[in-house]
C-alpha cells in the first residue's frame, strides 16, 4: 500500500496532532497530569445553561427536533443562521452583508483549509503562496497547505517592557516590501487575537493590513475564533471589529461554549463564501445544523453578545490574571518574559536562559505530568527551515504555549514545576 504525497503529508507526524494526542492520552501510570497545553476551553455554566434552554424549547416544539436532525442543510450552512448573523452584523456594525456573504463550515480549523487551498498552490502556469506576516501564528495552520512550500511568513517584531512583559509587533514595511516584490502572494493570514501568544494585532496594524490587501488585490483571512463580539475573549480596548469586502472574517462558536459541535463562520465576498459553500458540498455534504440552531436564537436577541462580554471575557480575564501572577511568583529571579495576555485562552513565556529546545524541553516536563506546547511548531512558513534551519526568530525554540483555564489548582502546579524545571535547564 502506498499513499500519494497528499496523503502522506496530512497523515505524517505534526504539531496540531501532538497537540490534540496530548488532550485525550493517558500518562504513564502514576503519574499525575497537570494539562497546561491543549486549546480546548473552560465549561462555563451560565453558557452552557443557555444552550439547554435552547435545547429543551427545541425538544417541546413538536417534532421540530427530529426534522433538524433528519434533514441536510444547504452546503453553505443553515439558512436560518445565515438569515440571522447577517441582520446581526449589518445592525451592529453597519456592514454592508447579507445571508450570502456568509457560510458554515464544520468549525474554522476547516474553514481556514478551505481558504488556504483557495488562495495558495498551483495557479495555472503558477504557484501561489499564502502570506503570514506576523509569526508565531497558531500551530494548526502550519501543515495545512495541500502542497509542500506555498506558505511563507515574516518574523514579528518584538517589543519588550520593564515589568518583563513583551509584544508582538507588525513590520509594516517588511510587508509592504515583501508582496512588492513577490507577486505570487495569493493571500494574507492573521489570528486576532493570535494563538498561540494571546497578542491583540491593534486597530492600526489591522487597518494597515487591510490596505495593503487591498493595494495588492488580495484577501486578508483574519481568524477571529476568540475575539469580538463573541466569545469576546480580548482584555484591550484597541481592537475593534472590521469586515470589508478586502477581509474574510472567520468566527466560531466553539470559544462559546460549543467546541465539540464545529461551527465555523465565514463572513467574505458573496463569491468567496459560495466557493466555501461548495467545497462543502464535496468534502462534507454539508455543515452540522445542532450549533447553528442552538446559537440562533440567542444570536438574534443579544444574549450570546451579552454572555460573551458579560460572563465569558470576565471569566476568562480572571483566569488570565491569576496565570500571570503566578507566572510572577515562581519565576520570579529567572531570566524570563511574558507575552501580555492581550486576548484568547493561552498565555506564552519566553525562557531566553533555556539551555534546551523547548521540544526537549516538553518532553523533560511530561515527565513530571506537565503537559505544555513547545514553541518551535508556532514559527513555520521560513526558506531557511526548508535547508534544515531554525527559524529566524530569537524566540523560535525558547518559548512554551501554557493554556490557563483549566482547574486553578492543577494549573498552579504545572506552573511551579516547569519553573523548577527552568531553573534546572538554564544556562
Amino acid at each position: 500500500m502506498e499513499f500519494t504525497d497528499f496523503g502522506n503529508k496530512l497523515s505524517s507526524h505534526s504539531g496540531i496532532l501532538q497537540l490534540m494526542d496530548d488532550i485525550a492520552r493517558p500518562l504513564p501510570e502514576g503519574v499525575k497530569a497537570r494539562p497546561l497545553g491543549g486549546g480546548n476551553p473552560a465549561r462555563v455554566e451560565e453558557v452552557e445553561k443557555a444552550y439547554r434552554r435552547e435545547l429543551e424549547k427545541l425538544l417541546a416544539d413538536g417534532d421540530r427536533f427530529e426534522d433538524i436532525i433528519s434533514h441536510y442543510d444547504s452546503p453553505q450552512g443553515r439558512v436560518g443562521f445565515l438569515e440571522a448573523a447577517a441582520a446581526f452584523f449589518r445592525r451592529t456594525y453597519g456592514w454592508d452583508i447579507t445571508a450570502e456573504n456568509i457560510a458554515l463550515t464544520n468549525g474554522s480549523q476547516s474553514a481556514m483549509f478551505y481558504l488556504f487551498n483557495l488562495f495558495s498552490g498551483k495557479a495555472g502556469d503558477r504557484t501561489k503562496t499564502l502570506l503570514f506576516p506576523l509569526m508565531p501564528e497558531y500551530i494548526g495552520y502550519a501543515d495545512q497547505g495541500i502542497e509542500d512550500g506555498t506558505f511563507v511568513s515574516l518574523p514579528s517584531r518584538c517589543i519588550y517592557y520593564p515589568d518583563r512583559t513583551f509584544k508582538y509587533a507588525l513590520d509594516t514595511e517588511a510587508v509592504e516590501s515583501y508582496l512588492s516584490s513577490h507577486p505570487e502572494v495569493g493571500a494574507m493570514a492573521v489570528s486576532r487575537p493570535t494563538n498561540p501568544s494571546g497578542n491583540v494585532l491593534t486597530d492600526s496594524e489591522i487597518n494597515a493590513l487591510s490596505a495593503l490587501a487591498h493595494r495588492f488585490g488580495i484577501p486578508l483571512i483574519v481568524d477571529n475564533a476568540y475575539g469580538l463580539p463573541f466569545p469576546d475573549i480580548i482584555f484591550t480596548d484597541n481592537a475593534a471589529p472590521l469586515w470589508n469586502e478586502d477581509i474574510v472574517l472567520s468566527m466560531s462558536l466553539s470559544k462559546i461554549g460549543l467546541p465539540s459541535i464545529r461551527t465555523g463562520i465565514v463572513i467574505a465576498r458573496k463569491e468567496i463564501a459560495k466557493a466555501v459553500g461548495n467545497i462543502n458540498a464535496i468534502a462534507a455534504l454539508a455543515t452540522g445544523s445542532i450549533g447553528p440552531v442552538l446559537a440562533e436564537n440567542l444570536l438574534s436577541s443579544g444574549e450570546l453578545t451579552r454572555l460573551a462580554s458579560e460572563v465569558v471575557r470576565p471569566f476568562y480575564k480572571a483566569k488570565a490574571d491569576r496565570m500571570e501572577a503566578m507566572i510572577r511568583r515562581y519565576f520570579e529571579g529567572t531570566e524570563y518574559f511574558l507575552h501580555r495576555i492581550e486576548g484568547s485562552i493561552f498565555c506564552w513565556i519566553y525562557l531566553p536562559s533555556l539551555r534546551i529546545p523547548t521540544l526537549e524541553f516538553y518532553s523533560v516536563l511530561m515527565k513530571e505530568g506537565v503537559i505544555t506546547v513547545p514553541g518551535e511548531y508556532f514559527f513555520f512558513g521560513s526558506e531557511e527551515q526548508k535547508e534544515g534551519h531554525p527559524y529566524p526568530h530569537e524566540h523560535y525554540d525558547r518559548c512554551l504555549r501554557l493554556n490557563y483555564c483549566g482547574d486553578e489548582c492543577l494549573t498552579e502546579e504545572g506552573v511551579r514545576i516547569i519553573s523548577e524545571k527552568y531553573r534546572e535547564y538554564s544556562v
